[in-house]
């Protein structure tokens, strides 16, 4: 059967007028979109519908299946949030409990408000060094169950996370299935995991339930697809169809789609030729960096993902958030994200040699400069990272009324939004959770290095407001009875 992109080209092709939307009609000529717009069509006949696959759309989800593994594989086109939503609507029942990494991302958390979950969190160890989240083994896992006294129906995780470390997936999914409970994978960033030698395995092979892959992140394909695999008989698969007709457009794009079923074509003819570039790319950074003296980049033995290339500023004098401008407008390079003490590259296998040369010219050139002038940091022992306590429940906090608290007088009162560094969206707080001081620092720290602080607000002139505003600065709180 055709690929969904040569159906698109066929009609586009013939004589068949459209009389249906979308409105621009696949005209050439209503705006200077008119590559996309050729292929932009709704639900007509022979092109099948997502919502009730028949046709060319689940042929093409059973060839994205096939490479991955899984009983089913699904198409999402409203990125890997709807999967994230879609997997743990399914796997727990509303007022359910729920185990979880706490650096998951948000749409987890939006999940748990939308349904009413209880969350337990897995205990979050940290990599102090460069300050981000640690994986998780089997017996980190094990013991968080152990310790429950009303088990939940479901753990999630995040494998890799943002930054690019790995959890025993193989060992998780055991424990798991010995209690009867569904192991969910928030693998968005591990869409290429499992296409070479080299690479870490797929979290569908090594035995998860649910895996959500964000395609575009790390493979040839459009911004916002997705896919969600499904194994094993512990998830209801039909609910799980619900949820994704509730979280996904009534009109997913065909575009879309065809970026899909093109990514998964490339992957099966090129996957070994990707997974060799990107490694090699990845060595080719980590050798020709190795004698910098102060900007460091972690191996495969500390961050298990080859395409997260993560830029440490061993040294006080120059803040993750300063590297990443300078790369930006000094080099001209854009880099995903920028952390406290970091700045993160993304790699893949489509990037070329001379960006490649360029990043490693500029990490080199920068690291000369900060030598003549900078000392290391001093680094805290690795400890856990200490979640807030919880007062109130998510859902029940996000839905009471609530009142913006200048950050200074914040402090014991019960947060009413989430606060998180974006990206990647992990939240510093989740509402229904007790503000400490700590926390304060940390987001005024966070502010002054310029890094984006969401759920912060800007307070305006609040003399009138009974709200004493000393740095300009409010967060959302519950209000009191």
């Amino acid at each position: 059967m055709p690929d969904i992109y040569q159906e698109l080209i066929n009609l586009a092709e013939g004589d068949m007028y459209p009389f249906h939307m979308p409105g621009h009609k696949r005209n050439l000529q209503s705006t200077p979109l008119k590559g996309a717009f050729r292929c932009d069509i709704t639900e007509i006949d022979g092109f099948d519908n997502l919502h009730d696959e028949k046709g060319i759309i689940l042929e093409a989800e059973r060839r994205a299946n096939s490479l991955y593994g899984a009983d089913e594989t699904f198409f999402l086109v409203n990125g890997s949030t709807s999967g994230v939503l879609s997997a743990v609507s399914a796997a727990v029942s509303e007022g359910g409990r729920i185990l979880a990494a706490r650096g998951s991302h948000r749409s987890f958390y939006h999940a748990a408000y939308l349904r009413g979950l209880e969350i337990d969190y897995l205990e979050a160890g940290m990599i102090r060094e460069y300050g981000i989240f640690d994986g998780y083994s089997a017996e980190d896992v094990k013991r968080a169950l152990d310790s429950l006294t009303d088990k939940p129906r479901a753990v999630f995780i995040t494998s890799p996370t943002y930054e690019g470390r790995c959890s025993d997936v193989e060992g998780i999914a055991k424990v798991c299935h010995e209690e009867g409970v569904i192991l969910i994978v928030d693998e968005a960033h591990g869409a290429h995991f499992g296409f070479g030698k080299g690479l870490p395995e797929s979290a569908v092979k090594a035995g998860a339930d649910i895996v959500i892959h964000s395609l575009h992140k790390t493979l040839p394909a459009m911004t916002q697809t997705a896919l969600i695999h499904v194994k094993g008989s512990l998830v209801d698969k039909a609910l799980l169809k619900r949820f994704l007709r509730i979280y996904q457009s009534s009109s997913p794009s065909y575009v879309l789609m065809a970026s899909i079923d093109l990514c998964m074509k490339e992957m099966q003819e090129r996957g070994k030729e990707f997974s060799e570039k990107l490694l090699g790319y990845r060595q080719k950074i980590q050798d020709e960096t190795k004698d910098c003296s102060i900007l460091k980049i972690p191996g495969l033995c500390e961050l298990q993902d080859p395409a997260k290339v993560l830029i440490y500023a061993d040294t006080d004098t120059m803040t993750g958030q300063q590297l990443y401008d300078i790369l930006r407008e000094d080099y001209l390079l854009q880099l995903e994200m920028a952390g406290e003490h970091y700045a993160l590259a993304i790699i893949t296998g489509w990037d070329t040699e001379e960006g490649i040369e360029r990043l490693i010219k500029a990490i080199c050139e920068i690291d000369e400069a900060l030598h003549k002038k900078a000392g290391a940091r001093i680094v805290a022992a690795d400890e856990k990272y200490a979640i807030p306590k919880k007062e109130m429940s998510l859902q029940k906090a996000w839905d009471s009324e609530r009142e913006t608290v200048s950050l200074n007088l914040a402090e014991g009162r019960i947060s009413g939004d989430f606060v998180n560094l974006y990206p990647p969206g992990i939240p510093l707080i989740v509402p229904g959770e007790v503000i400490g001081g700590d926390l304060i620092k940390d987001i005024e720290r966070y502010i002054a290095e310029g890094l984006n602080v969401q759920g912060i607000l800007e307070l305006e002139n609040s003399e009138n407001k009974g709200i004493i505003d000393i740095d300009k600065r409010g967060i959302l709180c519950v209000k009191p009875r």
